[in-house]
C-alpha cells in the first residue's frame, strides 16, 4: 500500500524556551526537524513525506532542508489545522495510509514505523501507546494533591499515528473550523475510525521541555559512540523424517517431511540461537538447553531465542542484521521466505529489510542432496 508522512512542525514551542523553536533546535549537531525527516525518507516503506511549517520558518526550513525530497505546507493557528493542510496537500494524489508525527520527536525508529504500518489497513488505525508507571493524583487550584485516579487503562498515545487517508481525511473536513483536538486519535475517533493501540517506544518522547533535549543528547551521543560491532554464526543440523509439519524460523510448513529433534528441531532458531549467544560468549544452545533434559522436549524453540535475546539485553547488546542460508533439497524455502522473514522480525524486533532468508542445495551431494536432513548457517551482527 502506498503510505505518506505529514510531519507536524508549525508551532513555536515556547515551552522549550529560547528564540529557536524546539524542532529548530540542534541534537547532535543536526535540527530536531531534520532528524525526524530522515527517519522517514529512509523508511523503505514511505512514499512522500510533507512537513507543515509556518510561513515565518520557510527560509529556515529551506537551509535545514536543502536536498531533501520533503513537500512543504504552511500550516494553520492550531495543530489541528496545520494537520488539515497537510492532509488537504495530500487530497491530489491520495495514498492508502497516511501517518501524522510531531517534528519534535526525533528518536522515532525504524522498527516502530514498519510495526505501525503493518498494524493499519484500508480500515483501522494504529497509534503507539505506553503504560502509566507513575502515580496519577488530581491538583485543585492551589496545586495541593487530591484523589487519586487509577491507572487501570490509561496510556499515554504517542505519534506517528496511522489512518486509512481517505477516512481521516473526511474526519478533518468535517471538523468546524475553529476547533482544536489534542491529537489525530481525537478526530479519528469523533468520526467512528477505529484504531489498534500498539507498544510505544520509551526514546520516542516530545521535545517540550529544556530536560527533554538534554535526554536526547544524552540518547544521541550513545547511540553515536564508538559502537562495537560483532559477528556471531551458527550451525544446525536437524534430520529428516516422514511427517506433516516442520517449523522453520517459528514457521509451520505442512507437506510429507517432519524434522526430528528433542524439541521442536526448528533447525533455523536454532542456529540463529547459537549466533546470537556467540556474539556475548554466552556458549551455546546445549548448555542452556541441555537436550537431556526433559523440560525441553517438543518445546518451542522461540523459547531459546528469548534466552539468548535476554542474555544480549542484559549486556546492553542489540540485533542489528541477520543473513540466514537453508542447505536442503526439500522442502522448498522459497515459498515461505516471507512468513519467515515476518516471522523473524516479530521475534527480534527487527526491521525485515535487516533479514536475509536465503536457500540453496548441495546438488544431490551429502547428507542434504540425498534428502537425509536440513541444515541451516546463521550469521548476525549485533553491536554492544
Amino acid at each position: 500500500m502506498k503510505c505518506a508522512v505529514i510531519v507536524v512542525g508549525a508551532g513555536r514551542g515556547t515551552r522549550h524556551g529560547g528564540e529557536v523553536p524546539k524542532q529548530y533546535q540542534l541534537l547532535g549537531g543536526t535540527p530536531v526537524f531534520t532528524r525526524t525527516l530522515m527517519a522517514f525518507l529512509n523508511h523503505t516503506q514511505i512514499n512522500s513525506v510533507i512537513a507543515v511549517i509556518s510561513q515565518d520558518a520557510a527560509p529556515l526550513f529551506a537551509t535545514i532542508t536543502e536536498g531533501m525530497a520533503v513537500r512543504t505546507v504552511f500550516g494553520g493557528a492550531s495543530r489541528t489545522a496545520s494537520v488539515r493542510a497537510g492532509l488537504s496537500a495530500l487530497a491530489d494524489t491520495p495514498p492508502d495510509l497516511v501517518l501524522i508525527h510531531d517534528a519534535a520527536r526525533p528518536l522515532i525508529s525504524e522498527v516502530l514505523i514498519t510495526q505501525l504500518i503493518e498494524t493499519a489497513s484500508t480500515e483501522v488505525g494504529a497509534a503507539p501507546g505506553m503504560a502509566l508507571s507513575d502515580a496519577l493524583k488530581r491538583v485543585d487550584k492551589d496545586t495541593l494533591a487530591g484523589d487519586d485516579v487509577t491507572r487501570a487503562g490509561l496510556i499515554s498515545v504517542q505519534t506517528p499515528q496511522i489512518f486509512p487517508f481517505t477516512a481521516l481525511y473526511s474526519a478533518y473536513a468535517a471538523l468546524v473550523d475553529d476547533v482544536d483536538l489534542p491529537d489525530d486519535l481525537a478526530v479519528a475517533r469523533a468520526a467512528g475510525i477505529k484504531c489498534r493501540i500498539i507498544k510505544g517506544d520509551v526514546d520516542n518522547f516530545k521535545i517540550t521541555n529544556p530536560g527533554d533535549l538534554e535526554r536526547a543528547e544524552r540518547i544521541v551521543q550513545h547511540q553515536s559512540a564508538s559502537i562495537l560491532c560483532v559477528t556471531g554464526t551458527g550451525y544446525d543440523v536437524h534430520r529428516l523424517i516422514p511427517g506433516t509439519q516442520m517449523m522453520l524460523c517459528g514457521v509451520p510448513i505442512n507437506g510429507e517431511l517432519a524434522l526430528l529433534g528433542h524439541s521442536d528441531a526448528d533447525a533455523a532458531l536454532h542456529a540463529l540461537t547459537d549466533a546470537l549467544l556467540g556474539t556475548i560468549g554466552a556458549g551455546d544452545i546445549g548448555d542452556h538447553f541441555p537436550p537431556s533434559d526433559p523440560q525441553w522436549k517438543n518445546v518451542d524453540s522461540t523459547v531459546f531465542l528469548q534466552k539468548a535475546l535476554d542474555l544480549l539485553s542484559q549486556q546492553g547488546a542489540k540485533v542489528r542484521h541477520v543473513d540466514l542460508t537453508i542447505i536442503c533439497e526439500r522442502p522448498k524455502i522459497k515459498p515461505h521466505r516471507e512468513a519467515m522473514r515476518v516471522r523473524l522480525g516479530e521475534l527480534l524486533e527487527l526491521d525485515r529489510s535487516h533479514i536475509s532468508i536465503k536457500a540453496t542445495t548441495t546438488e544431490g551431494l551429502g547428507f542434504t542432496g540425498r534428502g537425509e536432513g536440513l541444515a541451516v548457517m546463521a550469521t548476525v551482527t549485533v553491536s554492544r
